[in-house]
């Protein structure tokens, strides 16, 4: 719990801490400790401990107020300090434009949770620029903190030998069951627009962008009345973000535009747009658009599923068109294509998921797969996005339940072996630093409190 704490502190205060003092006035402070000048607030960590448990409430977690907990905070806010320390006297920093970039993706996911910038700045009471500037600081201590931390947990490396040796502490009637688990590849093709709906989708965009630039009309009121993306309600909204976290068509569109101007009709795979640039700071943009989608049941079916057909059958017949080399050449899928069709598991970024893990369409498909090696029939699936598509998928590999060991096992064991062994000399670490660093408190330590 106590390691965990700092980046509990991470997101449960972001959005609280600002507001609560700016609502709250405090009067004169207690302090409650001392790292080097640093000086550490009593009202600081009462609101870190306020927010934390309101949080849990949140989520139906009564957790209860106790001395122990109020100092795990003061201990996590003292190994913030020490670490901001670190951070000093290794030279670490972090550039100004990286702190902006983390502190817009933020913002952006605060607005979206509100449901528009004017909704954010009425919870907030106060405009977007002003919260950026109140927590741009804070964001900066959180990103050093975290590298210090990221950079001392590189640094520890464990061996095969030392994995053994954590797995012959377990002992054998504690061993969990593994349950079965399978790898599987995948290559996708995304059906393109039969010729008649393409043409219509296009000649609506086309009429958009005519009443925006001849009839007086704003992208603001078009997006709201024909887009039919999820930012339609916003007026087409799309926040400042990086033009690398848009898609190519639509992030080269926009950057060319001034502030003011409107694109052409852009094609992208999620439709027609029609781009206004709002502003441009460096790397990002802020944008409004209308999108005009092509309807999925107007898609050309038939020849995604003779394509994959005929890639199935490329694989099947000629040794050298391996499944893999087949996806990197032909899978239109951005996030699995460059890896040869892997699908990883979501939650821990493994190869190996367990059956209970796959969504619905993938169980079915695995099942049907009676053999390592097996490939599937073409399946429609909806992609990320949202978008109709189609996919062949491979069994790369199928493991039965079965009891832990260290050769079905190993890098699962391995993963669990350095996660103790990063947390243990992790902890080690902060208390040597402790004795490099100066800390005094200025009230009773956790044991004399506990043991009053």
């Amino acid at each position: 719990m106590r390691f965990l704490l700092p980046l509990l502190i991470i997101i449960i205060t972001l959005a609280s801490t600002t507001t609560t003092r700016a609502q709250n006035p405090q009067p004169a402070d207690q302090i409650v400790a001392l790292v080097n000048d640093k000086v550490i607030l009593k009202s600081d960590i009462d609101n870190d401990v306020a927010s934390y448990l309101q949080q849990a409430r949140s989520y139906g977690d009564n957790i209860p107020f106790t001395i122990d907990l109020w100092y795990d905070f003061l201990d996590a806010k003292i190994e913030t300090n020490l670490l901001l320390e670190k951070a000093r006297i290794d030279s670490i920093i972090i550039p100004d434009e990286q702190v902006n970039r983390q502190m817009d993706q933020r913002v952006n996911q605060l607005i979206q949770q509100a449901g528009s910038e004017q909704a954010l700045e009425q919870a907030f009471g106060k405009p977007i620029i002003q919260l950026k500037e109140e927590f741009r600081e804070n964001f900066r201590e959180q990103m050093l903190t975290e590298q210090v931390r990221q950079n001392k947990f590189y640094e520890i490396e464990i061996t095969r030998p030392e994995v053994q040796e954590f797995f012959d502490s377990i002992p054998v009637d504690s061993l969990p069951t593994i349950p079965e688990q399978v790898s599987i590849s995948q290559i996708v093709i995304i059906p393109p627009a039969k010729q008649d709906a393409r043409e219509s989708a296009y000649q609506f965009a086309q009429s958009i962008r005519d009443s925006a630039l001849n009839h007086g009309l704003t992208i603001e009121e078009l997006a709201r009345k024909h887009s039919m993306g999820p930012s339609a309600p916003r007026g087409g909204l799309l926040p400042l973000m990086d033009l690398s976290a848009l898609v190519s068509e639509y992030s080269a569109a926009a950057s060319a535009l001034q502030p003011g101007q409107i694109s052409e009709v852009v094609e992208t795979q999620f439709g027609f747009h029609v781009i206004e640039l709002i502003r441009r700071i460096g790397d990002q943009i802020e944008t409004r658009h209308v999108l005009i989608s092509i309807d999925q049941e107007e898609l050309d079916d038939e020849y995604a599923i003779g394509r994959l057909s005929e890639i199935k059958d490329s694989v099947q017949t000629y040794p050298d068109h391996t499944f893999s080399s087949m996806a990197r050449k032909h899978s239109e899928d951005p996030f699995t294509k460059v890896s040869g069709g892997k699908i990883l598991d979501p939650q821990t970024g493994e190869r190996l998921i367990p059956l209970s893990r796959l969504d619905p369409a993938l169980y079915r498909i695995v099942l049907l797969m009676d053999e390592v090696g097996a490939i599937s029939e073409p399946r429609p699936f909806n992609t990320n996005t949202g978008n109709k598509a189609y996919r062949i998928m491979r069994l790369d590999q199928q493991i039965p339940e079965h009891v832990a060991n260290m050769n079905q096992d190993y890098e699962r064991l391995r993963s669990i072996a350095l996660q103790q062994k990063q947390f243990a000399e992790y902890a080690a670490w902060i208390e040597d630093l402790k004795r490099d660093v100066y800390i005094e408190y200025r009230i009773p330590t956790r044991e004399e409190m506990l043991n009053q």
